[in-house]
């Protein structure tokens, strides 16, 4: 029988040899030939060696170690291979774990012929034991779906927001020389002016306004930019609108010379600096046709009134801006936690700043709640979780019913306890599938009522502004 043996094991090292000289790439698993290499590497059970108690419950068969033949011999990649790689692990068992088990595991149960059937049950999963539930147990556990509300705005603009609040408005008005070219005949200025007076006219009486020009002193040329750059004048003191006064400070100033947009957020910083955001909402409006000409920094000074303790929201309306000044306005804006847009014309300029937030139609019927590539993905990643998991459990029951079949062959163990231990490995192995199964489950039906709340508020919010839509084009 030896012999027959010995020439079985050279035929297959011959095989084997054979196919790793193959062009077709292989997973890259220990070979019989790595074993016979490996062969002292595998540390026998001694006779007196103590065998720990086996994991019973589901958090030890989390936390348990790998069995010494399989921490040994199987790369934990080839243990854990997704169902849709099942050859890897597949052909690895078959054509050299199973070998080693044979090999391996009878000597002690030669040692210990008096074994009952759990101590039994001990020692195949002391050496057959996954080790690696943790690994993917706890992102089971940890796993979010991920799935977030999208942003559906109700129509309000920052005013009526603002009236939960004690409110700030400081106007900050460009009046350099650019601003008096015209649109329609009529100079950007006297347009940026009409808008704003019907603005501010249309504020709630408990919101405080102020006024402030920039740039409107010099002529623009070189011998004046020095005085038009330090040019930054309150008009109109914070305190609550009054229409005769608001229209006095409006004419007060006409466009001028240079553009000193840093220093003018930088004025409104000091200006606002007593009014912390615990009590008060402070908004900078922004009024410009240009960039920063006075070599000042706006980009910096807009995230310093931002992230200051007013805490203040730089909103920049950008008025027939060419290409390179609504990129720099747009930065700037983004930079002070505010929003920036672009008019070219008085009917623009009217709906930017004083009309609430209406969505378009198209936007309506394009608004989605949870897309579908959200919903593959989700799924897609909780099963690629589950999946090793579940298929670790599995094999390591299959591991442990083989060895019981192989040891009883070798009437290494009776009848009544390779039953009595083949019931306890599936008994073990259902328990860890069914909780795993229940996690899964747990999570699925999270992600499906996050997925159909968002949903109904959307299909919700694309009803009412439908309708909304619908009465105005009538």
């Amino acid at each position: 029988m030896k012999r027959n043996n010995n020439k079985f094991a050279l035929a297959l090292i011959g095989c084997l040899m054979l196919a790793a000289c193959s062009d077709k790439p292989e997973p890259e698993v220990k070979s019989e030939v790595t074993v016979a290499a490996d062969e002292g590497k595998t540390k026998p059970v001694a006779a007196d060696e103590q065998i720990p108690k086996a994991a019973r419950t589901i958090e030890e068969m989390i936390a348990q170690p790998a069995g010494k033949l399989v921490e040994a011999h199987m790369d934990p990649e080839i243990e854990a291979a997704r169902t849709v790689n099942w050859v890897y692990y597949h052909r690895f068992y078959e054509d050299t774990f199973k070998g080693i088990m044979e090999k391996e595991l009878p000597t002690y149960l030669e040692e210990h012929p008096d074994l009952s059937a759990d101590e039994i049950y001990d020692y195949l999963v002391y050496q057959l034991g996954s080790g690696q539930y943790s690994t993917f147990y706890d992102p089971l556990t940890a796993y979010a779906h991920g799935y977030v509300m999208p942003e559906l705005p109700e129509g309000e603009d920052e005013i009526e927001i603002a009236k939960r609040q004690q409110t700030n408005v400081v106007i900050l008005m460009d009046a350099s020389g650019s601003m008096k070219a015209e649109i329609g005949g009529e100079s950007r200025m006297s347009l940026a002016k009409q808008a704003i007076e019907e603005f501010t006219s249309q504020l709630p009486e408990d919101v405080n306004v102020s006024l402030f020009a920039y740039g409107h002193k010099g002529a623009g040329t070189e011998a004046d930019k020095q005085l038009s750059c330090s040019s930054i004048d309150e008009l109109y003191p914070l305190g609550a609108y009054n229409a005769d006064s608001f229209a006095t400070a409006m004419d007060s100033f006409q466009a001028s010379g240079w553009t000193p947009l840093a220093g003018a957020m930088e004025k409104a910083h000091e200006y606002l600096s007593s009014y912390d955001k615990e009590q008060y909402r402070n908004i900078v409006y922004i009024v410009s046709d240009g960039v920063e000409t006075c070599d000042g920094n706006p980009v910096a000074a807009a995230k310093q009134l931002h992230d200051s303790e007013i805490e203040a929201k730089v909103n920049i309306i950008g008025f027939d801006v060419d290409d390179e000044g609504q990129n720099q306005l747009k930065t700037v804006a983004e930079a002070g936690g505010g929003e920036y847009a672009t008019v070219r014309n008085p009917s623009e300029f009217e709906g930017v700043i004083i009309k609430k937030w209406k969505p378009s139609m198209m936007q309506v019927m394009s608004q989605q709640g949870v897309k579908l590539h959200e919903l593959v993905h989700q799924k897609e990643a909780l099963i690629a979780i589950h999946d090793p998991l579940s298929n670790l459990s599995e094999r390591e029951k299959t591991r442990i019913t083989n060895a019981v079949a192989e040891l009883k062959k070798k009437k290494l163990i009776d009848d009544e306890k390779a039953n009595e231990v083949t019931e306890i490995a599936k008994e073990m192995g259902e328990l860890r599938s069914a909780h795993f199964s229940e996690i899964k489950e747990q999570k699925s039906e999270e992600a499906t009522k996050a997925k159909d709340e968002i949903d109904a508020k959307v299909e919700a919010w694309k009803e009412k502004w439908s309708s909304e839509l619908e009465k105005d084009e009538k």
